[in-house]
């Protein structure tokens, strides 16, 4: 057991090793704070979506935003596209396939930020949420893994884990989620004075 404990933790250990030697990752997770921090400062909304695991990391981001990462201040509007009683509605009267593209073209506008999260980066609601909010003028940030998949030549800011664990790869978006919050409140002057 010991011997699975350790390297569990020395895999996600050096993947995220490799990817803060990675200038290309850590510029694309750069610019996406960049992204954020213009959507907020405006009064726009971040929005997220994802599946699984990626549903809880798109829900992670939102209450950090909303409530807090780690410093009082004021809230960024940000929601999420997992509300159950919308998902059973849409996905019985039509298609859960097309349950975040309904989402994504209900409130996606210029003014704000989809992120859209899939360790495949082949989620076909995913992509379907991403082409609704770029049809409405919406920037798409992607957390995506392995080459990025479909939705990478989609997504204007996409941050790639090339790894093909997907365990690993939800370990580095959370992380990368973290980061966006850490300099959302303190970098970036949204921490309460």
């Amino acid at each position: 057991m010991d011997t699975i404990i350790s390297q569990i933790l020395s895999d996600s250990s050096s993947l995220k090793s490799a990817l803060a030697s990675n200038a290309q990752f850590v510029d694309s997770v750069g610019q996406a704070a960049e992204a954020l921090f213009s959507v907020a400062s405006a009064g726009g909304t971040v929005y997220a979506c994802g599946n699984g695991g990626s549903t809880c990391d798109a829900m992670h981001l939102c209450e950090e935003l909303v409530a807090r990462y780690k410093r009082n201040r004021p809230g960024i509007r940000a929601m999420h596209f997992m509300d159950p009683s919308f998902l059973t509605c849409w996905g019985n009267d039509f298609s859960l396939e097309d349950a975040f593209r309904r989402a994504a073209e209900t409130f996606c506008t210029e003014k704000d930020v989809l992120i859209a999260i899939s360790t495949s980066g082949n989620s076909k609601n995913v992509i379907h949420a991403v082409h609704a909010a770029k049809s409405k003028g919406c920037r798409v940030i992607g957390l995506l893994g392995r080459d990025g998949g479909a939705l990478r030549p989609l997504i204007d800011i996409p941050i790639v884990v090339p790894a093909s664990a997907t365990e690993r790869i939800q370990e580095a978006h959370i992380t990368v989620i973290h980061i966006w919050c850490e300099l959302l409140e303190t970098r970036y002057g949204l921490a309460a004075s």
